[in-house]
C-alpha cells in the first residue's frame, strides 16, 4: 500500500505520557492518521508497510526551542574574516545534523532567514520544520549590537542582509518599526533582548536592557501579527520586564530570583533554560583556539552555577520548562545533551520528554500536530533502541536512536519494514 506505514508493537510516549500497553502508529503521507493497539491487523491497512518497532520506545519528533542554524562560534574574532556567505552553506550540515539528533521542528532565535526556511520546506535542504525569529532585536549597545571598543562592528549571528534586517532599534517609535520591518522578512516569532549576555562585547548579562514600555510596544506589535515574543533575558530585572510586558517565553533565565519564578506562573511563560549554552563556550575556550575575547570567557565561568541554581529552583517551583540548547553556540547535532542537564537538576522522565515534545510543540503550532503522538499530527517519530524507562537513560539517548522520521519520511536510520 503506497504512502502508508505502521509502526507495531512500541512502548509509547504520545508527547503527554507514555501508554501502558505497546501501541501501533500508521503514518499516511506527511500525517499520522491512526494511533492504537492492533492496527497492523486492521484490513485499512492491508499491504501497508510494517516496521516492526517491539522492543523499542516511539516518540514524538522533539522540538528545540533554541538554535542558530547559521551560527558556529558566535563572538568570536574569526566572524571578522570570514566570507559572508559560508554561513549558508554551513547552515546545510547543521540542518541536518540536527534533524539526525532526531530533532525534527526548532525555532530559530535569530540568524536564519525566509530563504532559509523555505529551502528546507521545498527540500533543497535536509532539516527539521523551522519557526524562524530572522534578525534579533536589541537596543543600542545591547546584546544583540556587536559593535567592539575598536569601533568596527561584528556580524553577530549572521550579520545583516536584505532579507535580514538590522534589529538594533530605540525608543518606542523605533521598536515598533523595527517589529513591523522583521515580521516583513518572514519571522515567526520575535526575538529580543532584555538583558546583556554572554558573548557580546560590551554588556553585563544582569543589566537590563529595552524599557518596559518598549517591550509592550514589541509584544503588541507581533500579538497584531498572530503570534509572540521571545527574549534572551538572563538577569533578574530584564526577566521581570519582560515578563510583564507579556513576552512569552524567557531564554538563559540566568539570574531568576522568586518574584521572576512567581510571574512566570501568574503569566502563564514558559522558560527555554539552554543550559548547555555557557558549557559550550567552556568547552571552546579550553581548545585554546575558539577565539573568543577573554571577557566573553569569563562572563560564561561566572555564570554557570547561578544558571544551574535558578533553573533547580524554576523546576522545583513547577515552572513551564521547555527544552532549548542554543546549538550554534554549541555543537549542531548535540542537542539531546540538553535533557540529560535537565534531568541533572530534578526534572523527572516525564517532565524533561515533555520539555522538548508536548510542551515545545504547543508553543510553536497550538494546532497541536506538533511534539504529539495523535491523529492528524505532524508524522514525526523517533524510534528507539530499547525501552526507555528512567531518567538515567537520557544521558544515552543520542546512541540509542534507531529512526528518525520527518513528515512520513524516513530520514535518518534503515527501514527494516516488511509488507504486511
Amino acid at each position: 500500500m503506497t504512502g502508508i506505514t505502521v509502526l507495531t508493537g512500541g512502548k509509547i510516549f504520545d508527547g503527554t505520557d507514555f501508554l501502558e500497553e505497546p501501541t501501533d502508529i500508521v503514518l499516511e503521507g506527511d500525517r499520522i492518521a491512526a494511533i492504537g493497539p492492533g492496527l497492523a491487523d486492521d484490513p485499512r491497512y492491508t499491504g501497508a508497510e510494517t516496521v516492526d518497532c517491539s522492543g523499542r520506545t516511539v516518540l514524538p519528533g522533539l522540538v528545540d526551542l533554541h538554535v542558530h542554524v547559521m551560527a558556529e562560534n558566535p563572538g568570536s574574532v574569526h566572524e571578522f574574516v570570514e566570507p559572508f556567505s559560508l554561513q549558508f552553506y554551513r547552515s546545510a550540515r547543521n540542518l541536518a545534523r540536527t534533524l539526525e539528533a532526531g530533532i525534527t521542528t526548532v525555532r530559530d532565535a535569530g540568524g536564519a532567514d525566509l530563504g532559509t526556511k523555505q529551502a528546507v520546506d521545498q527540500g533543497i535542504v535536509r532539516g527539521p520544520r523551522m519557526h524562524i525569529a530572522v534578525s534579533i532585536m536589541s537596543q543600542t549597545g545591547g546584546h544583540g549590537d556587536f559593535w567592539q571598543p575598536s569601533g568596527a562592528h561584528a556580524p553577530g549571528i549572521g550579520g545583516t542582509h536584505p532579507g535580514r534586517p538590522s534589529g538594533v532599534a530605540d525608543g518606542v517609535e523605533e521598536v515598533r518599526k523595527k517589529t513591523r520591518e522583521i515580521l516583513r522578512a518572514g519571522a515567526d516569532q520575535i526575538k529580543i533582548c532584555s538583558t546583556g549576555g554572554v558573548l557580546s562585547p560590551s554588556d553585563d548579562p544582569r543589566h537590563s536592557q529595552f524599557t518596559e514600555d518598549e517591550i509592550r510596544v514589541i509584544v503588541e506589535e507581533a500579538a497584531a501579527q498572530g503570534t509572540y515574543v521571545m527574549a534572551h533575558a538572563q538577569g533578574s530585572e530584564g526577566i521581570k520586564n519582560a515578563l510583564r510586558a507579556g513576552v512569552r517565553t524567557i531564554e538563559h533565565g540566568i539570574y531568576l530570583d522568586e518574584e521572576a519564578i512567581e510571574l512566570f506562573q501568574e503569566r502563564g511563560a514558559v522558560l527555554v533554560p539552554t543550559l548547555a549554552a555557557p558549557l559550550a563556550v567552556l568547552a571552546k575556550a579550553d581548545t585554546g583556539v575558539s577565539g573568543l575575547p577573554p571577557a566573553v570567557v569569563a562572563k560564561a565561568r561566572a555564570v554557570v552555577e547561578r544558571h544551574r541554581e535558578s533553573v533547580a529552583r524554576a523546576i522545583e517551583a513547577g515552572v513551564t520548562v521547555g527544552m532549548g540548547t542554543d546549538s550554534g553556540v554549541g555543537p549542531h547535532g548535540e542537542n539531546l545533551q540538553e535533557l540529560s542537564l535537565l534531568a541533572d537538576l530534578g526534572m523527572d522522565l516525564t517532565g524533561a520528554l515533555r520539555s522538548a515534545t508536548s510542551i515545545a510543540g504547543a508553543l510553536v503550532d497550538p494546532s497541536g500536530r506538533t511534539g504529539m503522538l495523535s491523529e492528524g499530527a505532524h508524522a514525526d517519530v523517533l524510534v528507539l533502541d530499547g525501552e526507555l524507562g528512567s531518567i538515567a537513560q537520557l544521558a544515552t539517548l543520542p546512541a540509542s536512536i534507531r529512526q528518525v522520521w520527518k513528515a512520513g519520511v524516513l530520514e535518518a536510520g534503515e527501514k527494516e519494514a516488511t509488507d504486511a
